[in-house]
């Protein structure tokens, strides 16, 4: 009966969204807009904290719990255990339990939960919540091709679709990290396109205010971790958006590069990479 859900992508989408809320909570219960005290470091330099560990171990048992043969390839566990090889696997989920840990750290809250269910290389499922925001998106895409979006925002209970918007005449809205990166070769990158506005945000935020209609363009020249972007890949794509490679290649996932690093992209809400040549 569980194994049905791979292809019901909507329940499963519903299910996860809970799941993702919980593990929403428990990130809560070490938040402090002050800063967050006790930082671990791990063995490539970046920051994590008990909060990851925490939200990590919970969404990996209720995702057992669900469709118990499905793997999860998660941030803390993937640096702690041997590296899984994918390539039997037609499915498996990406999860990255706190999503902009340094926007923890700090006191923001901009950082997300992010799990994405991925079928054959691509993200065919993805929710997005940023806990302190009270905001989830989450989308899917069926066998057959169809879609579904939502977002939810928690303080009102409202729920509305997704849907990218029409690049404007007046120029584009592009998102960019606050703290990563590379500047000058974004600047270089910015310099082909009509921009608007340039706006910092944090975690996989970036990919979902593509997905809102609320921004046009983000260039990510830096590295990245295929869970850093599964998850608002699958909310992106559901809601008529895109993200590639510099080369213009859909992105796609299954860990090629042994820390599952993700090659330069570009997300957008239409076709840059016609745009960026002509």
């Amino acid at each position: 009966m569980s194994e049905k859900l791979l292809t019901n992508r909507k329940a499963l989408m519903n299910m996860i969204r809970r799941i993702a809320v919980e593990a929403g909570n428990i990130t809560l219960k070490h938040f402090d807009d002050a800063g967050y005290q006790g930082a671990d470091t791990k063995a490539d330099g970046s920051p994590v904290t008990l909060a990851d560990q925490e939200a990590e171990a919970y969404i990996e048992a209720q995702l057992k719990k669900i469709l118990p043969n499905i793997l999860m390839i998660g941030e803390e566990t993937a640096s702690e255990r041997k590296r899984a090889d994918l390539s039997a696997h037609e499915y498996f989920w990406l999860v990255d339990p706190l999503d902009g840990t340094k926007e923890f750290i700090s006191g923001s809250g901009e950082y997300t939960v992010n799990i994405a269910l991925i079928h054959n290389r691509q993200p065919v499922m993805g929710v997005v919540y940023a806990p302190v925001l009270g905001n989830l998106y989450a989308g899917y895409t069926d066998p057959d091709g169809s879609t579904g979006t939502v977002l939810w925002k928690e303080d009102s209970g409202v729920e509305k679709p997704l849907r990218v918007r029409t690049p404007p005449e007046k120029g584009l809205r592009v998102v960019a990290s606050k703290n990563h990166g590379d500047r000058e070769e974004l600047n270089n990158f910015l310099s082909g396109f009509k921009v608007e506005k340039l706006i910092k945000k944090g975690s996989s935020l970036k990919i979902c205010a593509i997905a809102a209609g609320k921004a046009d363009l983000y260039p990510r020249f830096g590295p990245t971790c295929e869970w850093d972007t599964a998850a608002g890949h699958a909310v992106l794509k559901a809601a008529g958006g895109i993200i590639t490679t510099t080369e213009g290649s859909e992105l796609i996932y299954g860990g090629d590069d042994p820390k599952f690093l993700n090659p330069e992209f570009i997300a957008a809400n239409f076709e840059w990479f016609e745009h960026f040549k002509n």
